[in-house]
């Protein structure tokens, strides 16, 4: 038998012997488990399963099956005691009238978590009063976990949504918007749908992700079988530790160099460009807009930052605001998401635009995952993300449309952003897409 095992046992011996007002117990590991913890999240057969690395690489969970389920973060705070989490995310047009099958949010209260926070391990379980469907589930862990394979696929078939000359015409649209003072700012998005010659997992495009992109955040919601999303993004919506409220404004963008000089220039370019400045002021604005009222201080790093990823450069800055009494994470979610970054501003008449004019529904696209607990929450941008269902792929960007965007320009951007994963999946896209 395997010490994680072993752990597993005891664990079951544990939960058996839990008095009524057992909530959570935890099993610190020993050892480090020897496998990876998305080989293990792939071998599971319970659903819903999550996974989340933070964007510092300090934690990485895997959350599976479900003790509670809710369609809003809200009425989880009555179940929520100790240092229990409820993962998952909110949509970023569930439930509108362009999107009514998409759920506006969906979160559940995990039956089992693998957790590793810096070099301590552990497995957790969530009792609540089922102390039998827990164990049931402890029973049903496979511990014969697989190592994936490395990504090998072939593309059959690209498609954008919209096509180039209907991207061409939304640009077109939004800036004569701009013009008539309608908006100052709309985010529109591209969603690529790919055919492969043989179907991946979702898993395995994740862990190519996590190992060639740093500097990001990683997540994996798969509600069943057949329909997973992931993401590897740079963003963060939020993180909350007490009262302390730590969010950022991430906005321009420019690709990298193709040698050091290069990347520089463009770096040099970036930081200076009056455009991509003014993008990243409007985001700035409207999250101070937005935290005010639930803070008694809202704190703003002075210059932007030059943030470099694999395949784009952008331009951050970092924002610290100090909560209100009994400010939660419902009400955060709902003042931050969605951002200026992927929707506009001001958001009403944005978002009115999108819902309009944009072809296709983003989903979970843009919107956000992560977790809420009593005393702390994180949450990332869902972007530099796929939507997996079977054996097609729906990749997403988008570009940020302000005085001075040229719809070529934002069409490479888009490429740009996208080769994040899609590069993975092949390292010769059919033409039209940047690798």
């Amino acid at each position: 038998m395997s010490y994680f095992q072993q752990a597993v046992t005891e664990l079951i011996e544990r939960v058996k012997d839990a008095k009524g007002e057992a909530t959570r117990l935890v099993q610190v590991l020993e050892y480090k488990p020897d496998f990876a913890f998305i080989d293990w999240l792939q071998a599971q057969p319970l659903f819903p399963k999550f996974y989340w690395q933070s964007r510092d690489t300090r934690e990485e969970v895997v959350a599976l099956g479900q003790l509670h389920t809710f369609t809003e973060p809200a009425p989880a705070y009555a179940f929520l005691s100790g240092e229990q989490r409820i993962w998952g995310g909110r949509s970023f047009d569930g439930q509108s009238a362009k999107n009514p099958h998409c759920p506006a949010s969906f979160f559940f209260l995990p039956q089992i978590e693998l957790v590793r926070h810096d070099q301590t391990w552990s497995l957790v379980v969530n009792v609540e009063g089922s102390k039998q469907r827990v164990i049931q589930s402890l029973q049903q862990l496979r511990f014969d976990v697989p190592r994936l394979m490395p990504l090998s696929a072939r593309i059959e078939h690209i498609d954008h949504t919209p096509t180039r000359p209907q991207w061409n015409a939304l640009v077109e649209k939004v800036l004569n918007g701009i013009e008539a003072k309608e908006y100052k700012k709309v985010v529109l998005a591209r969603k690529t749908t790919l055919e492969l010659h043989s179907p991946i997992c979702a898993a395995q495009l994740l862990k190519s992700s996590s190992e060639h992109n740093q500097h990001s955040f990683h997540f994996l919601l798969a509600q069943n079988e057949g329909h997973s999303f992931i993401g590897s993004t740079p963003e963060r919506l939020y993180c909350r530790q007490g009262k302390d409220l730590y969010t950022e404004a991430l906005a321009g963008t420019i690709g990298r160099g193709d040698n050091a000089s290069h990347d520089m220039a463009l770096a040099n370019w970036l930081s200076q460009d009056t455009k991509n400045l003014n993008e990243n002021q409007y985001v700035v604005d409207d999250i101070i807009d937005r935290l005010s009222p639930y803070s008694d201080l809202v704190e703003v790093e002075a210059e932007a930052r030059l943030v470099r990823l694999r395949k784009v450069q952008h331009l951050k800055r970092c924002i610290h605001a100090h909560l209100n009494e009994g400010v939660n994470g419902v009400q955060l979610l709902s003042a931050l998401q969605p951002t200026a970054a992927v929707a506009g501003l001001p958001r009403k008449e944005s978002m009115e635009f999108i819902q309009q004019h944009e072809p296709f529904e983003r989903s979970w696209y843009a919107g956000s995952m992560g977790f809420i607990s009593l005393k702390r929450a994180e949450f990332c941008v869902a972007i530099r993300s796929a939507q997996i269902v079977d054996d097609e792929i729906q990749l997403y960007a988008g570009a940020g449309i302000v005085p001075g965007s040229v719809a070529e320009h934002e069409w490479q951007e888009l490429d740009k952003k996208m080769s994040t994963l899609l590069s993975l999946i092949s390292d010769h896209p059919p033409l039209g897409v940047a690798s």
